[in-house]
């Protein structure tokens, strides 16, 4: 697990923290999905180029990928807090089913917009870090995300109403409560699974971000994309207590210092990633982060933002309110409501 040799003292720490001072540390990461932009472009590098280069070589991490690993993300929180590995990527509201606290800051449709998105969670760090440290054994480091969750079908969509009655693959309770507004049938699957679900006809739809499905091989079985936002998959880093107390002092002020730049990064990629989308779904450059492809993109018309508003404003948030508690949805109207103008019910 963590080892840790220790090196030259140090005669004291500036706020920059100098390579040279850190003593030779390895960790042991799992991350998100490989195939999606947050893994490629950021968390990958992150790990294995930028953290070792940054040090001097004095810090090094062996990186895998939970797919890779054949994990089951729902799992991936106690898994960490186990401390089968140091650190871990993980999607938020992967975690809701042990906590529905976790996915607080990306119910379904609650922003359209990156910066609101990370608005919204900045307002919850606190939260969703107390619930970690208390419960789970882990430390809150960083938020990210993808681009946004949309709609991947088999067939020309023509709406919002087309989704009535159709199978649609989602991964999170927040985005059943959407689905049953709407009157489709949510079902759970794994984003390795969706491709395959898709070919054969087990799902209509599936949902997934407009540049990760993309990455991921979905214009291969679907025909059409509907842009009706459903989140962000918003994820976390975050790294098990014992692990990170075990840490020298040194070596903690040096991650952080990276971890917040990382985090920086990944909102600026989420953003690229989030422009790009369009083009490489439909064949256009520039497409620098994705696959040229061929689908059809089917736009949301005014009516149907405006029941996407109602049914955020409705049934996402009285669901979630109704999952985590009166106590629960107070505390989230005073800190992600109120930075994002929203109320979830108390009662």
């Amino acid at each position: 697990m963590l080892t840790r040799t220790l090196g030259a003292i140090a005669v004291g720490l500036s706020f920059s923290v100098c390579a040279q001072d850190l003593p030779k540390t390895q960790f042991k990461v799992i991350g998100l999905n490989s195939p999606t932009v947050a893994s490629i472009v950021d968390e990958v590098p992150f790990w294995r180029e930028t953290l070792p280069k940054a040090s001097n070589g004095a810090i090094s991490a062996d990186i895998t990928p939970l797919d890779q690993m054949g994990i089951d993300d729902k799992t991936m929180l106690r898994l960490l807090r186990l401390g089968v590995m140091d650190f871990a990527g993980m999607d938020i509201s992967k975690m809701a089913g042990d906590d529905p606290r976790f996915e607080g800051c990306d119910l379904a449709g609650i922003t359209l917009d990156a910066d609101k998105a990370r608005a919204g969670c900045e307002a919850y760090r606190s939260v969703i870090d107390r619930q970690m440290q208390k419960n789970w054994n882990a430390r809150l480091l960083a938020f990210g995300g993808n681009p946004p969750q949309v709609f991947w079908c088999r067939g020309l969509l023509g709406g919002l109403s087309d989704l009535k009655g159709k199978k649609v693959r989602v991964f999170n309770n927040t985005m059943r409560d959407f689905l049953g507004g709407i009157g489709a049938t949510a079902v759970s699957m794994a984003f390795a699974e969706v491709v395959p679900a898709l070919n054969n006809g087990v799902v209509d739809c599936g949902v997934t971000g407009s540049l990760s499905g993309n990455t991921a091989g979905w214009p291969e079985v679907t025909k059409s994309l509907y842009p009706m936002s459903l989140g962000w998959s918003i994820n976390v880093m975050a790294v098990n207590l014992a692990s990170w107390n075990r840490l020298d002092k040194r070596v903690q002020n040096f991650l952080l210092e990276q971890v917040q730049a990382y985090e920086n990064k990944m909102w600026t990629t989420l953003k690229k990633a989030t422009a790009e989308a369009d083009n490489c779904n439909t064949g256009r450059q520039p497409c620098t982060m994705g696959k040229l492809a061929h689908i059809t993109i089917v736009p949301v018309k005014p009516a149907e933002a405006e029941t996407h508003k109602k049914l955020v404003e409705g049934a996402v948030l009285a669901g979630w309110a109704k999952r985590c508690g009166g106590e629960c949805a107070a505390e989230w109207n005073n800190t992600v409501g109120k930075t994002l103008g929203l109320r979830a019910p108390t009662n």
